[in-house]
């Protein structure tokens, strides 16, 4: 079953809701959209769940607002979409950017509705690098990303795929040109404007205080040759943040191990979901 909500601003939130059970919620990362999570929710629904997974405002079936590309947005959407079908008791969990607005969602909205929170090659506490967080990424990276999106989206997009996001640079990757083709796909339904506003919004969004607000058990799972979200400023600062968090380090893998360890993510997933 899919079907679309409307957010109080107007925007059309597309989600896909299969399964039944206890509840499921995952968001996505950039510039991607709920295909990202397929295997992850086939996996879960097929195993006594009900998942719910949205397209963020700007990509893949939902509608391309010109305005409020951004965090807070994302994760108001995100409660909408939890409200609207009355979701509680949730499994709440989020990819790279999907775990950002994971993050803000319940430092706006609290976790009356979430039993547990999911934190998967995340951008929290906070990717860009300042005098507070040394241990981030220059702006530099942020600004040619943006760039690059200006100049051949296309070209970048696929670019990304066959080389650091799936580690398919790195010496003896085996390359699927099936997940460089998934990621190129799924980049190319984005928004262009909702893409590029939303680079802004997984770097330079601060998550740290939203963190401080996870009262409920937490995964987070993260590869240790993540060349997109490297896992010392993301996963082991959110930890010292979130210290009751069970953390799962993936010895080799890279930022997309959504598909290149989903077995193993689907096992640690479901076992989180069951505990």
């Amino acid at each position: 079953m899919s079907s679309k909500i409307v957010t109080k601003d107007g925007v059309e939130i597309y989600y896909k809701d299969w399964g039944t059970g206890q509840a499921v919620v995952l968001s996505h990362g950039w510039p991607l959209n709920s295909d990202s999570w397929e295997a992850q929710a086939f996996h879960l629904a097929s195993n006594g769940f009900r998942v719910v997974t949205h397209d963020r405002r700007g990509h893949g079936r939902s509608s391309q607002p010109w305005d409020g590309n951004d965090m807070d947005h994302y994760a108001d959407d995100l409660a909408a979409v939890i409200e609207a079908l009355d979701l509680k008791d949730v499994i709440l969990m989020g990819f790279s950017t999907g775990g950002g607005e994971v993050a803000r969602y319940i430092g706006r909205h609290g976790t009356s509705r979430i039993a547990k929170a999911g934190l998967i090659s995340a951008v929290p506490p906070l990717m860009l690098k300042t005098s507070a967080n040394p241990g981030g990424l220059p702006i530099e990276v942020f600004d040619g990303i943006r760039a690059g999106s200006l100049a051949d989206r296309s070209k970048l997009y696929r670019d990304i795929a066959s080389g650091p996001f799936f580690g398919f640079n790195r010496p003896g990757a085996k390359v699927s040109q099936g997940m460089i083709d998934s990621f190129w796909l799924q980049g190319m339904t984005s928004g262009h404007k909702n893409a590029y506003d939303s680079i802004k919004a997984f770097s330079e969004t601060d998550f740290t205080e939203d963190l401080k607000k996870f009262d409920i058990p937490t995964l987070i799972v993260h590869g240790d040759d993540d060349q997109i979200v490297p896992i010392a400023a993301a996963a082991l600062a959110s930890k010292t943040l979130v210290p009751h968090a069970e953390l799962k380090v993936y010895p080799g893998a890279p930022h997309g191990l959504a598909d290149t360890h989903k077995d193993q993510l689907n096992a640690d997933m479901l076992a989180f979901a069951r505990s």
